[in-house]
C-alpha cells in the first residue's frame, strides 16, 4: 500500500506518514467463527433467518426471485435485509478558494487492508441511535441539522441490490465556513487530492466513492439534440426509457427460510452454493480500536473471486459519453436502475446459460493498454461484506454499439439524476467517481487547513 501511494500524483508525502501512523490506533482484527457461534445472534442452523438479539442492525434472509427478462429467470439466494436508512455525509470547507473534505482512516472488518479513507460520518441508524452502546458519532449533527450550513446534495442511494434488499443510505455533502477541527483519525483532505487516492487499490471506501460521485459536476448540462440507441441521449429520453423498462420487466420476490433456498446449503463454516461459486454467507468475531464499539460479532456475505465493473466510453463531437445498462435486481426499490457496461464475476458464468452472459465483457477484458482509462481494484463496502473487491474500468472505445438495454450517456447527465434517488447503481456512481478523478488538474498547494496550523 505504502508504494502505491509513493507513486500517487498529488498526494503530498505527509498524506502517508498521517495514514500510517492511524494505523497504530485505528485497527480491527477480525476472527472467521462458525455460523452458528456468532454471539448476540440467532444462527442456528434451523434458523429461517440470522437475526441479531436486539431486532436491530440487519438480518441474512432467504429470498426468492423470478424475472421475466433474465437468461436465468428464476433463483434463490440469501440476502441482507436491512430496513434502516443510514447516513453518509462528507463535509467539505474552503481553505484559500480550494474545496477540501473532511474523511476518516477507518477501519471495518470486511477491508482486505483493514484501514480505508470513508466519509466523515458512515453510520446506520441503529449505530446512531445507540443501539450498540457504543461511543457517539462523530460529526452526526452537522448532517442532522443540515439546515445551518449549505447543503450540496442530499439523496438517499440504493445499495449492491443483488447482496441488499430495498437498502438505501443518505449520501449528503455539507459545506461549513467556520473552523471545524480534524479529531485523531480525521483529516482535510482537498478535493483533488481524494479523487488522486482513486488510483490506489483498495484505499478510498465504497461508501466515501457513492458521496463523491453525488457532488454535482458539469453544471448539469443536457444533450438537447435527439438521441438514438447508437448516439447521445436527451436526459428526458433517458428518463422515458428508464420509466418503461420498469413498467415493462416484472421483477417478483418472496422471502423464505434459509433452510428452504433451492442449491444452497448449511455448513459449520457458512451458507454456501452448492456449486462452490457466487458468495458464501459466514460469520466473524472482531475486536476494534478507534471504534464506537470495541468488540463484537456478525455474518458477512464473502463473494468469490474478484468482480469487474466497467463503462465504455466514445467520445461525441469531442465530448466523453459512457455506455450505461439498465439492469434489473431483485433488491432495487422500483425494478430498474442504471449501472455500468459490464458488471459481474466472470467465472459465476461458468455455471450459467450462455445468454446469460454479460454483454460487452469480452470487450472489456481485452482492451488494448492504450484505451485503458483507468483501471484500480477497489473493496465494496466493508461493514457487511468480508474482501469483497471489483476491478474497475473505463475503456475508450471507436466502436458504437447499440442495444435496446444500453444508452450512451454523458457524466454530467449521471450527475443530473443522482440528484434524484434510485437511478444511478452502486457500482455506476463508484465508477463515476473515478471517471471524475480523471479530469482532475494538478492539485494546488493545500490551504492553511487545521492541520497546517497546528
Amino acid at each position: 500500500m505504502k508504494e502505491l501511494l509513493a507513486d500517487t500524483p498529488n498526494v503530498p508525502a505527509d498524506f502517508h506518514q498521517w495514514f500510517e501512523a492511524a494505523r497504530t490506533t485505528i485497527y480491527t482484527q477480525v476472527e472467521r467463527v462458525p455460523l452458528a457461534s456468532v454471539q448476540g445472534w440467532n444462527c442456528a442452523p434451523g434458523a429461517s433467518a440470522l437475526t441479531h438479539r436486539s431486532g436491530r442492525f440487519f438480518s441474512v434472509e432467504g429470498l426468492r426471485t423470478h424475472h421475466s427478462r433474465a437468461a436465468v429467470p428464476r433463483w434463490d439466494q440469501p440476502i441482507i435485509n436491512q430496513p434502516e436508512t443510514g447516513i453518509l455525509g462528507i463535509l467539505v470547507k474552503r481553505f484559500d478558494g480550494v474545496l477540501h473534505c473532511l474523511v476518516q482512516a477507518k477501519a471495518e472488518p470486511g477491508n482486505i487492508n483493514g484501514l480505508q479513507l470513508s466519509p466523515t460520518v458512515q453510520a446506520t441508524r441503529s449505530n446512531f441511535t445507540g443501539v450498540h452502546r457504543g461511543k457517539p458519532v462523530p460529526y452526526l449533527t452537522y448532517f442532522q441539522d443540515a439546515a445551518a450550513h449549505r447543503t450540496i446534495a442530499d439523496v438517499r442511494q440504493s445499495e449492491q441490490a443483488s447482496w441488499f434488499l430495498r437498502k438505501r443510505n443518505r449520501n449528503m455533502i455539507v459545506e461549513v465556513r467556520e473552523d471545524v477541527e480534524a479529531a485523531d483519525g480525521f483529516r482535510w483532505l482537498p478535493l483533488a487530492e481524494v479523487r488522486a487516492l482513486l488510483r490506489s487499490d483498495d484505499l478510498i471506501s465504497m461508501d466515501l466513492r457513492s458521496v463523491l460521485a453525488c457532488l454535482p459536476v458539469g453544471g448539469g448540462r443536457l444533450v438537447t439534440r435527439p438521441g438514438s440507441p447508437c448516439g447521445p441521449t436527451t436526459t428526458d429520453e433517458v428518463l422515458s426509457w428508464i420509466t418503461a423498462a420498469r413498467s415493462r420487466i416484472q421483477v417478483s420476490t418472496d422471502k423464505v427460510a434459509l433452510t428452504q433456498l433451492g442449491g444452497w446449503r448449511r455448513e459449520a463454516d457458512g451458507i454456501v452454493h452448492e456449486s462452490g461459486r457466487f458468495f458464501d454467507v459466514i460469520g466473524v468475531r472482531v475486536r476494534a480500536s478507534g471504534r464506537e464499539v470495541g468488540e463484537w460479532a456478525q455474518p458477512m456475505i464473502a463473494a468469490h473471486g474478484i468482480g469487474v465493473v466497467a463503462f465504455l466510453a466514445a467520445r461525441f463531437e469531442g465530448e466523453l459519453h459512457v455506455l450505461v445498462h439498465q439492469r434489473a435486481e431483485p433488491g432495487f426499490v422500483d425494478v430498474v436502475e442504471l449501472g455500468p457496461t459490464v458488471q459481474c464475476t466472470e467465472r459465476n458464468y461458468d455455471l450459467l446459460p450462455d445468454a446469460a452472459r454479460p454483454l460487452f465483457l469480452d470487450e472489456v477484458l481485452s482492451a488494448r493498454p492504450d484505451r485503458i482509462l483507468f483501471d484500480v481494484t477497489l473493496s465494496d463496502e466493508g461493514g457487511r461484506l468480508f474482501h469483497t473487491r471489483n476491478r474497475h474500468l473505463l475503456i475508450e472505445t471507436d466502436e458504437r454499439p447499440e442495444h435496446p438495454d444500453f444508452r450512451w450517456m454523458t457524466p454530467a447527465q449521471l450527475s443530473v439524476l443522482l440528484r434524484h434517488s434510485h437511478y444511478v447503481t452502486m457500482q455506476a456512481r463508484s465508477l463515476l467517481a473515478c471517471l471524475h478523478a480523471l479530469g482532475d488538474p494538478a492539485a494546488p498547494a493545500p490551504g492553511p487547513g487545521p492541520d497546517k496550523e497546528r
